[in-house]
């Protein structure tokens, strides 16, 4: 009798911890004190699929007492895709507060998308600034500009799916900004209007496909850097100076090549000389055998020859004196 009372009483309490499980009564009696229908069939279903029946009653709790009305059925088919419910439900009620036109289906893209639907509307009720890096850019007289600006943009509701973001944003600011600067004839026209910059960017229309509207430019600093002409000009002056000095060497070598081969050249044609010089007395030597020349023949040479050593060597001292002289 006494293990039935205690299975009896195992068996009750399983009983009701699966009941409570299955029907939360404190939630059921939150929502229908607040308003809000919610049957023991629903709040079973949502366990069934796997649905946290707190994740879906307080939202719409929230969204009856905003004056909205948003089903179980769409807040949960989002809670089963993933999505945040709260978050999603906060920025639909900060919209209808706004009176910003923005329907669930939609919230919940954005949600889905990855992107915080809350955050998009309260930029779209308070837009947000974003300042640009410092923008390096050249004006026509070789003068370098660094600037950046400040860039007010409103969430675009619209487009937050598929839209770009702020890194876009700035890109397209920046690039806007180089061009600017760059069409400029003097740097000193860009500092003293800052504000051409911003007008002639702002009206590119650059939100074109972004997340948010662009509501207005503003330059909020701009220096002047290096000299980038003058640099430029120094750079090809010494690149110039590098070239003329490559061909002056190679002229050089070839110069140096060139009498390097014409000395070849002279001691061949010495050597030649000398080779045509011993011939000379085996030839005469032949001819003296040969009876072609004779005795007297031979001596009248040997005297010429003497002769013009010793003319030679007259000519070669009256140069030197001369030379001395001359020193």
């Amino acid at each position: 009798m006494e293990l039935l009372t205690v299975l009896f009483l195992i068996a009750l309490l399983a009983f009701l911890v699966l009941f409570f499980y299955f029907i939360p009564i404190g939630l059921w009696i939150s929502a229908t004190a607040a308003g809000v229908k919610v049957s023991f069939f629903n709040l079973i279903g949502m366990r069934l699929r796997r649905v946290i029946p707190s994740s879906i009653v307080g939202p719409m709790i929230k969204t009856h007492k905003a004056g909205m009305e948003i089903s179980s059925d769409q807040l949960e088919a989002h809670y089963l895709a993933g999505g945040n419910v709260d978050r999603v439900v906060d920025a639909l009620i900060a919209a209808h507060r706004a009176e910003i036109e923005l329907s669930f289906e939609r919230a919940a893209a954005i949600d889905l998308a990855g992107r915080d639907v809350l955050e998009a509307v309260k930029m779209s009720v308070n837009p947000k600034v974003i300042q640009t890096p410092i923008v390096t850019a050249v004006a026509m007289d070789g003068i370098q500009v660094m600037a950046t600006a400040r860039v007010t943009v409103r969430a675009n509701i619209d487009r937050l799916v598929g839209g770009a973001g702020e890194e876009t944003v700035l890109a397209r600011v920046g690039e806007g900004i180089v061009t600017t600067v760059g069409s400029a004839e003097s740097h000193k026209k860009v500092l003293e209007n800052p504000d051409s910059i911003s007008k002639t960017v702002l009206d590119k229309g650059l939100d074109s496909g972004t997340a948010f509207e662009i509501l207005s430019i503003d330059i909020a600093d701009v220096d002047v850097g290096k000299n980038i002409g003058a640099q430029l000009q120094t750079d090809q002056a010494e690149a110039d100076k590098e070239i003329a000095q490559a061909k002056a060497e190679e002229r050089r070598a070839m110069a140096v090549a060139e009498e390097q081969e014409m000395k070849a050249k002279v001691q061949e044609m010495r050597a030649k000389v000398v080779e045509a010089e011993a011939q000379v007395p085996l030839a005469m030597s032949e001819a003296l055998k040969k009876g072609n020349m004779g005795v007297m023949d031979y001596m009248n040479f040997k005297n010429i020859e003497s002769d013009t050593k010793m003319r030679s060597s007259i000519s070669e001292s009256s140069e030197k004196n001369k030379e001395i002289s001359e020193n």
